[in-house]
């Protein structure tokens, strides 16, 4: 059993920054792959970016590549979104997510494979 709290969102202008960070319970953290994904108004929540994790694969949407960047530190139990030069379209609740999963795109960057989630955090760009 795993229990993710998520941190870090807030409100913010356009071309900011944010780091959202998600808290990890359990002994297994260190196993899991990580996922963040987002949920905007009115539409269906999507892929992010995962890592794998030994934090030896490393994957993002389109949409956040180059922008943003996903670490973890499983010392600290505890997985982080850095999130740079933020869009108004970046507007969205975050989720953070974990599993015992492979470290293949198609199995991590998939929110149907994960079992455990957090909360989630809002994060408002503003234009």
């Amino acid at each position: 059993q795993v229990q993710l709290v998520e941190s870090g969102g807030g409100l913010v202008q356009a071309g900011g920054s944010l780091r959202l960070s998600c808290a990890a319970s359990g002994r297994t953290f260190s196993t899991y792959a990580m996922g963040w994904f987002r949920q905007a108004p009115g539409k269906g929540r999507e892929f992010v970016a995962a890592i794998s994790w030994s934090s030896g694969n490393t994957y993002y949407a389109d949409s956040v590549k180059g922008r943003f960047t996903i670490s973890r530190d499983n010392a600290k139990n505890t997985v982080y979104l850095q999130m740079n030069s933020l869009k108004p379209e970046d507007t969205a609740v975050y989720y953070c997510a974990a599993d015992n999963l492979s470290a293949h795109r198609a199995s991590i960057a998939t929110q149907w494979n994960y079992d455990y989630w957090g909360q989630g955090t809002q994060v408002t760009v503003s234009s």
